[in-house]
């Protein structure tokens, strides 16, 4: 009977797995054995089906914890995997980078491989690089130091060597730095260097595990005997030497279950290689292939922005293609707007961002999503001016600022001293308090306001634990602090996140504002002589647009300065997407014709409905139309809806004088 009572058992957790699944991901979830390949669109809930595939697997008795590995390309991704796996009682199963996994292991079998113990590791390639491009008289300054450490980077991740690197990065379109041969010298001396001083780099922690397994018998047997099935997460972003270190995993077997989105494939330039996921049925005849398309993320007003915009790529050979459908409920449909020029983009953005706060919006709930660095700083300074925070994506990480430091290692001193179970947030509070930090004081913009900021995050995040387990105590919570600083989890920072299209891959926000949608910034200029680049471009704002759950505003402005010549056009991708009687729709602008301004949705209402009272208020004061506002102030005026005199003084066009005279009369027509 207790046999009977624990398969029983083991059984009821298994269906207990699968009933939290919808048909394809539960399709997915039993494919337990043999070659799968899940194809997992955008929103789809691609990471609770690798993990509840893995919990089906373990509670029906397939898979031994121990045995599966489960790579992905952060270890953020990773400790989720782990965390996930945790909440639905499987515990043992390894979940890491590609890199964690093989220190991991090369750790272990250095004796044997490299006849002593582990290497040190070059963490910053930067001084070897300076020191080799000085050795062939290159003249660097930082920013060269580090385009040069990316070609050498790319090299090793497609197993390139320095003779070899000039054909191959002509093939490939590169474009380096210096001359190709001179790069491939410098490819050359910073791998003496490193040598010489019995270092590895993070590309070699790969190269040598492979090579471990692929000339070690023994320690072949002995990895592929520890680990017997494999899941990739991200697949479309794998490279050749992840693939090779995978294959050397592998050893000809074929228990792999690859997870991965053709449609978001955006890292060709760092030598990732769709082909791998593309080609995955070809290489396994008897793969199984899974689509998910059911998006749980996005409005279906987003979804199918979405669809049109990756419905127009160029069809590749390879898996079907993936086309989203939207689960939530309706949402505002998808806006566009048109700008003089940048600063007065990033102004209108910056008032809709305070507009969408003061309505009970949450600012970390808010992202402005851009091409390139370069083009935050104009966002930054805006925000600035309406009194908005922000976050800069990308920048230094959370538990490595100063002020995290100190105030970890505050709370560290003080839970050593004990602490009351349920005091957890006045403790961290007059704890930081020491710091000089006031809860309900932030300070203006600046340094100050983002240690603030960082502060903040850590009370905000103790409340939220307390919140799920109200007996945590500060030595919990510093532990907990810990777990996360391994994992990069940084706690939610309230402000508005700036981040490039490439860094906001994976994360989402109820609010997404797409900017300087123009070509040659999107698509990127050095992306226009080859075809495949352009479609990777198309792809990236695939990414950017999915990003959105229910918010999305589209836009671009004419010139990069006020009063420069507004020539720019609007982004190729936008054709078919956004109105084509939009003010820039492809092709020549006729010099002199009047534009007309086109936004949809309750925008584009608003907007008619502030030209009509324009007309009689222009007519009253015997003036032309443009004389009272512009149609570009209008149109700031119906994207944000500004409910006050204040909001609506932080718009573009409209200074005091204009206040005073129309300020009441635009805001009783804005509020209807």
């Amino acid at each position: 009977m207790s046999l009977i009572g624990a398969q029983t058992g083991t059984m009821s957790r298994a269906e207990t797995v699968l009933a939290a699944l919808d048909e394809e991901q539960r399709t997915a979830a039993q494919a337990v054995s043999g070659p799968v390949c899940i194809l997992a669109g955008a929103g789809t809930g691609k990471t609770r089906t690798i993990t509840h595939r893995i919990a089906y697997g373990v509670h029906t008795g397939v898979y031994v914890p121990e045995q599966v590995l489960a790579v992905t390309f952060t270890a953020r991704a990773a400790g989720e995997l782990r965390g996930r796996l945790a909440a639905l009682d499987v515990g043992g199963v390894q979940a890491r980078t590609f890199h964690a996994a093989a220190m991991r292991q090369l750790r272990y079998f250095a004796p044997r491989v490299l006849g002593g113990p582990m290497p040190s590791l070059v963490e910053n390639k930067l001084r070897l690089v300076a020191t080799a491009a000085s050795r062939s008289r290159l003249s660097t300054d930082r920013a060269s130091l580090r385009d040069l450490a990316s070609e050498i980077e790319w090299a090793k991740t497609t197993l390139a060597t320095p003779e070899d690197y000039p054909a191959r990065a002509k093939a490939a379109g590169r474009e380096p730095p210096f001359e190709a041969a001179a790069v491939a010298a410098v490819y050359a001396s910073y791998e003496s260097a490193k040598q010489r001083d019995g270092a590895l780099d993070f590309e070699d922690l790969l190269l040598v595990t492979a090579y471990a397994l692929e000339e070690h018998p023994a320690v072949a047997r002995e990895v592929r005997g520890q680990y017997r099935h494999f899941v990739v997460d991200e697949y479309q972003d794998v490279n050749p030497l992840q693939q090779r270190l995978l294959d050397a995993w592998l050893g000809g077997r074929a228990e792999i279950c690859v997870v991965g989105d053709p449609n978001q494939t955006i890292y060709s330039f760092t030598g990732a290689d769709p082909d791998y996921l593309l080609g995955f049925a070809d290489r396994y005849a008897d793969a199984a292939v899974v689509k998910l398309e059911r998006d749980y993320r996005s409005t279906p007003q987003v979804v199918a922005l979405a669809n049109r915009l990756i419905g127009q790529a160029t069809r590749r050979k390879g898996l079907p293609g993936l086309r989203l459908l939207g689960q939530r409920p309706d949402g505002p449909e998808p806006t566009f707007a048109e700008y003089p020029d940048e600063p007065t983009e990033a102004a209108a953005v910056a008032a809709r961002c305070k507009s969408l706060i003061d309505s009970g919006t949450p600012a970390a709930e808010i992202a402005v999503l851009f091409r390139i660095n370069a083009q935050s700083e104009v966002y930054e300074a805006a925000l600035t001016d309406v009194g908005v925070p922000y976050v800069l994506k990308g920048g230094e990480r959370f538990f490595e600022r100063p002020e995290v430091r100190e105030a970890v290692l505050l709370l560290r001193g003080a839970a050593a001293g004990g602490s009351d179970p349920g005091a957890l947030v006045p403790t961290v509070r007059d704890v930081l308090a020491s710091t000089g930090w006031a809860e309900h004081r932030p300070p203006a913009g600046g340094a100050a306001r983002d240690r603030w900021q960082s502060l903040s995050a850590l009370v905000d995040l103790a409340v939220d634990l307390v919140a799920e387990t109200p007996t945590l105590d500060l030595a919990g919570f510093v532990g907990h602090l810990a777990e996360r600083a391994n994992a990069q989890h940084a706690p939610t920072v309230q402000g508005v996140t700036l981040a490039s299209m490439h860094a906001a891959k994976g994360l989402e926000w109820d609010a997404v504002f797409v900017v300087g949608l123009v070509d040659g910034v999107v698509p990127i200029a050095q992306s226009l002589a080859r075809p495949e680049a352009v479609e990777e471009e198309r792809r990236l704002l695939y990414v950017a647009v999915t990003r959105a759950r229910e918010v999305l505003t589209l836009s671009w402005s004419l010139a990069r300065n006020p009063g420069a010549k507004r020539a720019r056009p609007r982004s190729r991708f936008l054709t078919g997407i956004a109105p084509e009687s939009s003010p820039n729709a492809p092709g020549p602008r006729r010099p002199g014709k009047k534009q007309k301004v086109v936004l949809e949705g309750a925008a584009g209402e608003l907007f008619e409905r502030l030209r009509a009272w324009r007309s009689q208020a222009a007519q009253s004061a015997s003036v032309p139309a443009y004389v009272v506002f512009t149609d570009a102030t209008l149109q700031a005026i119906a994207e944000t809806r500004p409910a006050n005199l204040m909001e609506l003084s932080s718009l573009p066009g409209i200074g005091a004088r204009k206040l005073d005279l129309y300020g009441e009369d635009v805001l009783a027509t804005v509020s209807g």
